[in-house]
Parts: C-alpha cells; structure tokens; sequence
C-alpha cells in the first residue's frame, strides 16, 4: 500500500458543530443508557436502563435499595454513555435522587412509554435520578479521539478545547 492510500483510508473527523448535532440527536432518539456510579466504600456500578431528556438533563428510575443509590448518595456524579465503543456519547454528570411524587408528571409519562412505570410500584420501591449534563464527549474511532469534547461545563462549546 502506498502512503497516499493509506492516508485515504484514515476516515476525516467530523467537525466539532457535526458531534454536537450527533450527540443531540442520539440524546434525543435514544431511549437506553449504561450508568456508572461510584463513591468510597461502594465502589463502581455499572447498570443498563432507560431514560428520557428534557433540556440539559436526562431522567431515569432505578430501586431505592441499589448500589447505585448508595454510589449516588455517597457521591453525586455519574457517567453515561450511549451506543457502543466504536461510536460512543460519553457524559459526565451531576446527578441527584428525586421521590416519585416530586418527579415532573410529563417526565414520568414519557419515562414510563420506555420502560417500567415506578409509579405503579409499591411506594418506595424505585426512586427517580436526576442527571444534569456537565461534560459531553464524542467520538467514532481512534481518529476522533481529538476534538472529542463538545460541552464543558454543562456548555455547548463552541471551540475544540482537546
């Protein structure tokens, strides 16, 4: 293979107005999410569930019982990502526990249209997490790995700061 071949092969990074329109679109479509908790003495969780997103936050419920409760309340952050390793959305988040009767009631209806409804559990049995964006991150391969933060700050940037 000649350099110049092998050049053309290397796929072109999108631009960083590209990966936000990207990340909006997969926050806005997608309605499944890995979660990642942590904090001392729990150590790291990493679960599967359903969200929704209203603004700059996603929404989603998980058992009031759960490691990741505990992580959260012991440490109010958590990471998520959307879609795979090959074509990730990775977010850093804020993240706060929100009673059931506290929850939005037009968050709860679009949440319970994708997974199981908590208002139809017994009473404290689920709780509601709030997760409010603070980094967003982008890419699809080695190749994006610059330029793959696109908000900082819980801020849409508007240029590339890695």
């Amino acid at each position: 293979m000649h350099v110049d071949e092998e050049l053309a092969s290397i796929p072109v990074p999108r631009s960083l107005a590209e990966r936000q329109a990207y990340a909006r679109n997969r926050l806005d479509t997608d309605f499944q999410m890995w979660l990642a908790t942590g904090s001392n003495g729990h150590g790291a969780h990493l679960i599967p569930v359903a969200y929704v997103r209203a603004g700059s936050a996603l929404y989603t419920a998980t058992f009031a019982k759960s490691s990741t409760v505990s992580n959260i309340k012991g440490r109010p952050q958590a990471r998520v990502a959307l879609g795979d390793t090959a074509d990730v959305v990775m977010i850093d988040t804020s993240a706060s526990l929100m009673d059931l009767p506290d929850i939005d009631a037009d968050i709860a209806e679009r949440y319970a249209k994708v997974s199981t409804d908590p208002r139809t559990s017994p009473e404290g049995t689920f709780v509601y997490l709030r997760l409010d964006f603070r980094r967003i991150q982008v890419w699809n391969g080695f190749h994006e790995f610059v330029g793959r933060t696109v908000m900082r700050d819980g801020r849409w940037l508007d240029n590339p700061v890695d």
